[in-house]
């Protein structure tokens, strides 16, 4: 004997209907078969609006009856052929009828009560069931239906009444030994007392219905048919990378259904467990998947990565009730009285914590029944509230549990430590926690607004071993941006397969346009798709990208722009790491600076800006590396400007100055307003940047500025700078001559000695460790405790698209490999 049952989605409609009679058939031919059926979809919900708006005093009730007999009608009419349809079209007239009638009466009366609130509810069972048995019979299928209210025996609390298991087994038992068919069609969800009043058994009732025939007919399998292909490891609604869980145990099924899983009913498994029938969750609409297999299953010492979690889950539209006070400290029977409180208002209490110095405990329970508890608690607490013993109750909403299920999770340590700091690497803040002394699940409070973010990072954390998705948002793409999303473009598949990353661009903007796509933008064609889109605003950018609220977010800023260097601190406090090209944030003032740092490791992100100082050489990264590990720096000698650098390599005379400053701009190695980069404000930046890193505390005004250009031409705009410079070529001619004279070149250095900085124009000679240094190449030295003579040298192109863009690239690496 095996029992099926079929849900609402899948007898929706006659052609859903029709592959739950092929599936039926098939099933039936090779076993003796109990089909246990729910109402089509929807028809319960429109049966009590129905009696809602009757109570109400809403003629809108016959709307809604006309909606069920059409639906219906609809059914049998795209099931029986014209010729055979009267007799169960008068059958189901008959019923809708009747439904009529009660509706009439609660309408009269202007009340409805639990009792006629099952009479009503249970009508849809009985009349789906009804139709497809008559289907079955036409084709020729001997099927006997029968009466739910027949076999199961509740008592009397109507509406989600208790069933008498021992009444039932012997109705059941008696029926089934004396029936000689192989296959049986019952409706489910309804039940009778002892009196055969109608009842019903809650809703999603109808599961349990199969369950409570299986298990008093000792079945050898009970199958639950759905419109999924079994039990997910999360929501697929949720994230799109849930997966269907081959094998589960009933301990884990039953706590995936309490915290939210919908596709199975919570109390199903319980009869059939204390027989050990195994439960299959299949799909009536792909019936050759696999489903997922519930059984006994006791743990294992070599579970893996892959089963210690078996799903994640989560309840929403939550709130939180906190009761605390110093008076609770040490006097029993507080938990008691507070629990009894929401008892006798029957609040169904869903997660319980308290502290353990027993000043204060929590519960979580329906936001709907918040302010009931409120006002049960407070009545309750009256006289403590009063002498101050206890505070006010506090209530939050606007919350959910999202949970962890795995009946593994009690022989592998470090599983809730993992859960936690995976959300609190991407700023999901957690309200209150609770674990099951069975330890087959852990629950956490968090906002709603983070419920889709946390399931997707738990479940890429636990789940997914294939790669991990990160999402850009990136301000900023002239040449090193437009470089940027070529390497992406580029070493996309690459960064899968090697270093499992899925890079996503999903916001960008320049300053005139930008583009949002979650999807992720197409970077083959990303031009377009910024002409396309909205006006520019910085503001507008930021915000959307917090509200967005994904996972693994980088905020990627690749301008000169203050005011972008200014929303690093709002990013940082929602735990999106910020990745700068752009210097103005490391290089501003030192109390910023710190609490930029300060804050990215305070909420579990990270401040990154390699490319601020050489390019895409690793000169922070590597400073950082030496102060970390313990060494102290003492000295820095640099050349830091892949352009003057360029300019002075290049400058023999035989061009005017101003022509090969010019030159270095259109080659791209200039900052956008070059006087940035020959007045020396830029290397002087870059010098206070690895003081910082190295752990000194300095401002830009502590630096000397030894600078080479003539006062005035730092005067007007970029043209005017050119033509000062074109009129004082003597100056530079002049310059050049004096380093020629004593066989030296041009560099203009960076040092940072003994607590002091400064930049400033230098003849270096030939035995000097600058002097070989060509093109836009830079070099740094770096003078420690454990390098004191010989220096740690790093050097190479500190200038030019491809190469910034690849210390960006680099940078978002890091920050993907640490979220």
């Amino acid at each position: 004997m095996q029992v099926l049952k079929f849900g609402g989605t899948s007898v929706a409609n006659a052609e859903n209907i029709l592959k739950v009679i092929a599936i039926v058939k098939k099933a039936a031919a090779e076993e003796k078969t109990v089909v246990v059926v729910s109402a089509l979809g929807g028809i319960t919900d429109i049966l009590l609006q129905a009696a809602s708006e009757a109570a109400k005093g809403n003629e809108a009730y016959k709307s809604l009856i006309e909606t069920v007999e059409k639906r219906h009608f609809e059914v049998v009419k795209g099931l029986i052929p014209v010729a055979h349809q009267s007799q169960l079209l008068s059958l189901a007239k008959s019923s809708i009828n009747e439904i009529e009638d009660i509706c009439n009466g609660i309408f009269t009366l202007g009340e409805i009560t639990p009792r006629t609130k099952d009479r009503l509810a249970g009508f849809g069972e009985w009349l789906s069931s009804q139709i497809i048995a008559e289907k079955l019979k036409f084709e020729g299928v001997d099927v006997q239906w029968k009466d739910a209210r027949e076999l199961i025996q509740t008592n009397s609390k109507y509406t989600r009444a208790q069933v008498d298991f021992n009444a039932t087994q012997h109705r059941i038992e008696n029926y089934f030994n004396a029936a000689p068919q192989q296959l049986f069609l019952i409706p489910g969800f309804i039940a009778s007392n002892a009196e055969g009043i109608p009842t019903t058994i809650g809703r999603g009732g109808s599961d349990y219905t199969a369950a409570i025939l299986a298990s008093s007919l000792n079945a050898s399998r009970l199958e639950i048919w759905t419109d999924v292909s079994g039990m997910m490891t999360a929501d697929p609604r949720l994230t799109a990378n849930a997966k269907v869980i081959e094998k589960i145990s009933y301990g884990e099924a039953m706590e995936l259904s309490h915290f939210g899983a919908k596709v199975i009913y919570p109390p199903t498994l319980q009869p059939v467990m204390n027989k050990n029938i195994p439960v299959w969750i299949k799909n009536t609409f792909a019936p050759e998947d696999a489903g997922t297999l519930v059984v006994s299953n006791g743990p294992s010492e070599n579970a893996t990565d892959q089963n210690i979690i078996k799903g994640i889950s989560s309840i929403n539209n939550l709130a939180l009730l906190s009761l605390e006070g110093s008076g609770m400290v040490g006097i029993p029977g507080f938990s008691k009285r507070l629990f009894e409180a929401l008892s006798n208002e029957q609040i169904n209490v869903i997660l319980i914590t308290q502290s353990s110095s027993e000043h204060s405990i929590c519960v979580a329970v329906d936001a709907s029944q918040a302010d009931a508890a409120k006002q049960a608690i407070d009545s309750t607490f009256a006289g403590e509230l009063v002498l101050q013993k206890v505070e006010p109750l506090k209530v939050e909403t606007g919350l959910s549990i999202v949970a962890l299920v795995g009946e593994q999770m009690r022989s592998h340590p470090g599983v809730s430590g993992r859960m936690f700091s995976a959300l609190g690497r991407n700023g999901v803040n957690v309200r209150a926690i609770a674990q099951g002394s069975s330890e087959k699940n852990i629950s956490a409070v968090i906002a709603t607004a983070d419920v889709q973010k946390a399931i997707n990072v738990l479940h890429e954390d636990f789940f997914e071993t294939t790669f991990k998705q990160v999402h850009l948002f990136i301000t900023g793409v002239g040449n090193v941006g437009a470089k940027l999303l070529q390497q992406i473009e580029k070493q996309f598949v690459s960064l899968q397969q090697h270093l499992k990353i899925k890079i996503n661009v999903v916001g960008l903007s320049n300053s005139r346009r930008m583009v949002f796509n979650e999807k992720g933008i197409d970077l083959g064609d990303w031009k377009s798709a910024l002409q396309d889109g909205d006006e520019a605003n910085l503001s507008l950018f930021v915000d959307t990208a917090i509200s967005k609220n994904m996972r693994n977010s980088i905020f990627v800023d690749i301008t000169a722009n203050a005011a972008v260097a200014g929303v690093y601190e709002k990013l940082l406090q929602k735990s999106i790491s910020v990745v700068a090209c752009n210097k103005i944030a490391a290089s501003a003032d030192f109390a910023h600076y710190k609490k930029l740092k300060h804050l990215a490791s305070e909420f579990n992100c990270r401040f990154l800006f390699e490319t601020n100082v050489g390019a895409g050489l690793p000169v922070i990264g590597t400073l950082n590396d030496l102060v970390h590990s313990g060494d102290e720096v003492r000295k820095i000698e640099a050349v830091l400007s892949g352009t003057l650098n360029f300019v002075f390599n290049h400058y023999d005379g035989s061009s005017s100055f101003s022509d090969i400053v010019r030159q270095a701009q259109q080659e791209g190695f200039t900052e956008p307003d070059p006087r940035l980069d020959l007045s020396g404000t830029d290397v002087m930046r870059k010098i206070l940047i690895l003081a910082r890193e190295a752990g000194y505390e300095m401002q830009m005004e502590d630096i000397q500025n030894n600078g080479f250009l003539p006062a005035e031409c730092m005067e007007g705009d970029v043209e005017a700078f050119y033509a000062c410079m074109q009129r004082h070529e003597a100056h530079f001619k002049n310059l050049l001559d004096k380093a020629n004279a004593k066989n030296c070149k041009l560099k203009f250095v960076a040092t940072f000695d003994n607590g002091k900085a400064a930049v400033g124009l230098q003849h270096i000679e030939p035995s000097n460790d600058l002097y070989h240094l060509y093109g836009k190449d830079n070099v740094v030295l770096f003078y420690t405790a454990r390098y004191p003579e010989q220096p740690l040298v790093i050097k190479g192109a500190g200038a030019g698209a491809d190469v910034t863009a690849s210390g960006v690239f680099a940078d978002i690496v890091r920050a993907a490999n640490a979220s």
